[in-house]
């Protein structure tokens, strides 16, 4: 839960315009501010405080423990412009907050460590746990010194400092193992999630002795608990109190599997006993190995209290690093309709592969030491291939696209080359169509379709076939690639096929260049356009029967029933 405090009467208003942004997410702390700001650092994860830095420096400094358990605290001034991260950047989540204040606000985040000043991402905001000397090995890389990287496997990771490296010198390391190792002076190790552990456990067993004979077992195993990314069981012990207790102090999630499954895993050590109780004959080791991986820990059992049996088993697998590959939208051009998660998977990709000219839209939100694998025009399946195949090496890997790569862009080429050893991300993006849209009014008010008229991946008679059901539907319709140099007689057909269907006067937009410096717009009629002022960065949008000329702009009603000038307005949200 995030608190809000505040002591003027301006800040108030922020604070309200927050609250009232994230509800359910913040809780507004009213009295007075010492109080109030003593019992928001109790209770919250994360505080903002309109208020001066000054003044929330000499409250918090008394409350102050360990930057591991302390909240995140983000300062707005008096005029919000500005959202400062004052307090738990990295562990508390301050930076992050502060953004996202930012965003709602319209304040400027202010920044101040070290690794996001810089560009380098802080060793504890790769999303993996870390322990060791994070201090050490950050000034190091912060520094430009030399880090020997050590990782037992290549995990889709962001982008590391070029200084960090396999076989480097200079005295500071970086591990990435499951192994525990051990944690020497300017030493690190980040910890995978790359142990499975397969539970089964007897009515009523005790958490204690659940957890306590996973941690033996990876102990003995010289296996890191840091490295555990699941718990596995069967169904019938979804709900077992001890299972559920000691994933839930793990800090994992429990999964389960179905004992008709796990009864066709074979397994080394079955056993007559859970067969007879829960339908299989294995669920530590069958439930493991069903989460895929090298089974590093047979089954074993608990220590029991004297005088009784064990009451839980369980055993460990090593899965095999899975790559990512994110597909990214990038929106129509302008940089403020990339959305923010387009953002955070481009500073997350250790590899970007795209169209060079995309790749010079973006390059500056890159983090230092990313990978960038750019080709021209008509490579596309070139670059899914390649994308791929980074991620199956074990990278992250964002391949980016215009407007939505899902729609005539590189989604298509590049899943239908993916399997399912790699993990795949889509990140959707603002089409041309809808920011061409937006231009021109409301022309999508009802039924549209987008149909390209490029003939270079699709037959003309399958295009021209498409058109037609439009036309006869009385679609609008947002054409694509509509014409070039080498095809320039592509849309005049489509607008003639068209016309058999609508009046001469039917709205048209046109479109180019969308949301860049350079664009251009206009509302035409179907009689009207000249198809020789169109051209590949342009999109054309015909109206149905329906869509009318108001104002300059292109308006199509939600209904076929035009309401008239007297006639009560339709209320928003009514079908």
């Amino acid at each position: 839960m995030i608190g809000l405090i505040s002591a003027t009467a301006a800040g108030t208003v922020a604070r309200d315009r927050l609250a009232a942004a994230w509800p359910g997410r913040t809780v507004v702390y009213e009295g007075p501010v010492r109080e109030a700001v003593q019992r928001a650092f109790a209770e919250c994860e994360q505080l903002v405080c309109f208020l001066a830095t000054g003044a929330v420096v000499r409250l918090l400094a008394p409350l102050l423990s360990d930057k591991a358990s302390d909240p995140g605290v983000v300062c707005v001034d008096e005029a919000g412009r500005h959202a400062v991260a004052l307090l738990g950047g990295h562990g508390g989540g301050a930076n992050a907050l502060a953004g996202a204040v930012g965003e709602v606000l319209g304040a400027a985040p202010v920044v101040t460590t070290a690794t996001d000043a810089t560009g380098v991402p802080g060793l504890d905001m790769l999303g993996l746990p870390v322990e060791g000397d994070v201090a050490g090995v950050s000034r190091a890389m912060l520094d430009g010194a030399w880090v020997e990287l050590r990782a037992d496997a290549v995990w889709p990771l962001p982008p590391l400092p070029a200084s960090v490296s396999p076989g480097a010198g200079g005295g500071a390391v970086l591990r990435v193992t499951d192994r525990i190792v051990e944690l020497g002076s300017r030493t690190a190790v980040l910890r995978p999630a790359s142990l499975a552990v397969g539970v089964g456990a007897s009515k009523g067993a005790p958490a204690e002795e659940v957890l306590g004979l996973i941690r033996d077992a990876l102990r003995e195993a010289g296996l890191s608990p840091l490295s555990i990314a699941e718990l596995v069981t069967v169904d019938a012990k979804a709900d077992e109190p001890g299972i559920v207790a000691a994933a839930s102090q793990l800090g994992v999630p429990l999964r389960t599997y179905a004992a008709d499954e796990l009864a066709r895993v074979e397994v080394p050590n079955p056993s007559d006993a859970p067969l007879a109780a829960v339908g299989t004959p294995s669920v530590a080791e069958a439930a493991a190995l069903a989460a895929g991986g090298e089974l590093l820990v047979p089954k074993r059992k608990s220590n029991p209290v004297e005088g009784r049996a064990a009451m839980a088993t369980c055993a460990v697998v090593r899965r095999a690093p899975r790559g990512r590959l994110a597909v990214v939208g990038l929106g129509p051009g302008a940089r403020d309709l990339l959305t923010p998660r387009a953002r955070e998977e481009l500073r997350r990709a250790s590899v970007l592969v795209g169209l060079d000219q995309y790749v010079d839209q973006i390059r500056d939100l890159l983090r230092p030491g990313t990978t960038v694998l750019e080709s021209g025009l008509g490579a596309e399946e070139e670059r899914a291939r390649t994308a791929v195949a980074e991620a199956r090496k074990g990278h992250a890997v964002a391949l980016i696209g215009s407007g939505d790569a899902g729609v005539y862009a590189m989604a298509s080429p590049a899943l239908a080359e993916a399997g399912a050893d790699i993990d795949v991300v889509g990140v959707p993006g603002v089409t041309a169509a809808l920011a061409a849209a937006a231009i021109l009014g409301a022309p999508l008010g009802h039924d549209h379709v987008s149909i390209s008229l490029s003939d270079l991946h699709t037959p003309w008679e399958v295009i021209e076939r498409r058109v037609r059901a439009a036309a006869e539907a009385d679609i609008i319709v947002t054409f694509y690639n509509p014409r070039s140099r080498g095809r320039d007689w592509q849309l005049p057909k489509a607008l003639s096929i068209l016309s058999g269907h609508r009046e001469a006067a039917t709205p048209v937009g046109v479109v180019r260049n969308a949301s860049r410096p350079d664009e251009s717009s206009r509302v035409t009629s179907l009689a009207a356009l000249d198809p020789a002022t169109v051209d590949m960065m342009t999109v054309v949008t015909v109206g149905n029967t329906a869509t009318r000329e108001i104002a300059g702009r292109m308006v199509t009603p939600r209904g076929y029933r035009w309401q008239s000038a007297t006639a009560a307005p339709a209320q928003e949200g009514a079908e």
